[in-house]
């Protein structure tokens, strides 16, 4: 008799659409065990629960609805006040992913980010937390944020009641309480103080992926450890490139680390450290971390095909191969970029690289495609004038960047004349040069100095480095040239062909074996 009615219960809940109160069983199994687990700090099965139970669930019961609502699971997990604030986290996730948000949804979002914060910062939290979950929770707070961004900017579309809301609710998302909550989870959680310590071996943060194993907990370290990422994002999305990278300081790039742990991380922060270093001119840099991060995707993308961030994988791994096409043509340094990575970039880019080179109208439209399809979603984070007519402004903040990154990409156009004179000889007179060139000796020198100037970037420690794989010196009248020589990379080679080697060597045991 229960059975029908279940079935009962079903058929009302496809028939009537989404009721936030009626809680499957499948549901309550699964905030039961999960709150079990957090209250006995059982990382390995929370991780289990929240990376593959609550997906499978989603994908089964909740495809187009979200989740029940929190007031209807709170009686199964003794109306805990920190689990209904992570289950709401949660809940707002999977409403986000699979859903349009309302404006209500989204500012009731922010109030539990508040919330959720304001606990970690300021109550006892005794819970190990998996990294990917931490992660999942920065992440998702400035998606939300630049989501919000986004939607309040395209004023056109707005209701009467959505205006009143937004002027009623004008703190929600607001890009300070943003900064400030990211800020305040470094700040509290000493982790710039950590990983110093840990330099000197008098911490072991990194060793211990975070967690914290004599019984405290890990929650608001690596939340303070993600934040930074998050902040570097932040900086990005507003153009600020120079404070992102300051913020992404204290965690060594080069080295692996906490962030290396969390593929959406991993990437992210390779990601937005790499386009600010691009728009920042260090593209020896932008072009040494897209190396190593498209070669680590290379190795690694088909243990992460069941993962649900692997479509958000692939898609950031084609922006960076965009970048990398971008940071390559401003910077040709094909010396720092790994065989497998060229053969790739050659396949998805090749054709268009080469004509990137000739900086023609044609050359400008490729830039704009590239760096459109592979920039961050830029943001105005100020609120609109709602008594003005009601415009659209979305849009501004990326013209903005696109503008400023075309107008770097045009200086460097007479620069490619130079370079390609300077690539045939070892010296040349400045008269020789100015001839060749059709100008004048002293534009030319002036042209030569840009190139100096446009091929020399000021790293994150101060210094002035060069970008150049031709760089030149003037001693009166004749210009010596200084060409760096690429080293040869024999271990490449030799990978590639043991891979081959072991293909066929299998291919040759499966035909005996059939045989």
């Amino acid at each position: 008799m229960a059975s029908n009615y279940e079935f009962e219960d079903t058929q009302q809940l496809d028939s009537a659409g989404y009721d936030p109160n009626f809680v499957p069983d499948s549901v309550k199994s699964f905030v039961v065990h999960l709150y079990r687990h957090i209250r006995e700090k059982n990382v390995y099965e929370i991780h289990q629960m929240y990376e593959t139970s609550f997906q499978t669930l989603s994908e089964r019961l909740f495809k187009d609805t979200p989740w029940p609502s929190v007031d209807a699971v709170a009686q199964y997990v003794d109306n805990d006040h920190v689990f209904c604030l992570l289950y709401r986290e949660m809940w707002f996730r999977h409403l986000y992913a699979r859903l349009s948000p309302t404006l209500k949804q989204r500012i009731d979002s922010w109030d539990n980010y508040c919330s959720l914060f304001q606990v970690v910062l300021h109550g006892v939290v005794n819970m190990q937390l998996p990294n990917q979950w931490l992660w999942d929770m920065v992440d998702e707070f400035v998606y939300q944020f630049q989501s919000f961004c986004q939607y309040r900017a395209k004023m056109k579309s707005k209701t009467e009641a959505e205006i009143a809301l937004l002027k009623q609710f004008d703190q929600a998302w607001n890009v300070y309480g943003v900064l400030n909550f990211l800020q305040a989870l470094v700040e509290k959680s000493t982790i710039i103080q950590i990983l110093e310590q840990e330099k000197e071996g008098l911490e072991q943060f990194t060793a211990n992926d975070g967690y914290d194993y004599t019984g405290g907990s890990n929650v608001l370290k690596v939340l303070g450890y993600f934040s930074m990422v998050g902040l570097l994002r932040v900086h990005c999305l507003l153009g600020d490139y120079h404070t992102g990278l300051k913020c992404i300081q204290p965690i060594d790039i080069s080295q692996q680390g906490v962030f290396t742990i969390v593929i959406g991380s991993h990437i992210a922060t390779i990601y937005h450290y790499g386009f600010a270093n691009l728009m920042l001119r260090r593209y020896v840099e932008a072009i040494r971390e897209f190396n190593k991060i498209l070669l680590y995707i290379y190795k690694t993308k088909q243990y992460h095909q069941k993962s649900p961030q692997y479509e958000q994988i692939l898609k950031k791994n084609e922006q960076m191969y965009a970048l990398l096409a971008v940071s390559l043509s401003l910077c040709p340094q094909l010396k720092l970029v790994e065989e497998t990575v060229n053969s790739q970039l050659r396949e998805k880019y090749g054709e268009k690289m080469l004509r990137m080179q000739r900086y023609d109208d044609e050359a400008f439209a490729l830039y704009d495609e590239l760096f459109s399809y592979a920039c961050p979603k830029f943001i105005t984070p100020s609120a609109p004038t709602y008594e003005e007519p009601l415009v659209n402004y979305n849009q501004d903040a990326y013209r903005l960047q696109l503008k400023l990154f075309l107008y770097e990409v045009k200086q460097q156009q007479l620069l490619s004349g130079v370079r390609t004179f300077l690539k045939v000889y070892s010296t040349i007179s400045v008269g020789k040069l100015a001839t060749y060139m059709e100008v004048d000796e002293p534009t030319l020198r002036t042209i030569l100095m840009s190139y100096k100037h446009k091929t020399h970037a000021v790293d994150s420690e101060g210094k002035v480095v060069s970008n150049a794989d031709i760089d030149f010196s003037i001693d009166d009248d004749m210009i010596q040239v200084v060409e760096s020589k690429p080293t040869k990379r024999y271990g490449d080679y030799f990978l590639r062909q043991i891979v081959k080697l072991e293909g066929l060597m299998t291919d040759m045991d499966r035909i005996k074996l059939e045989a």
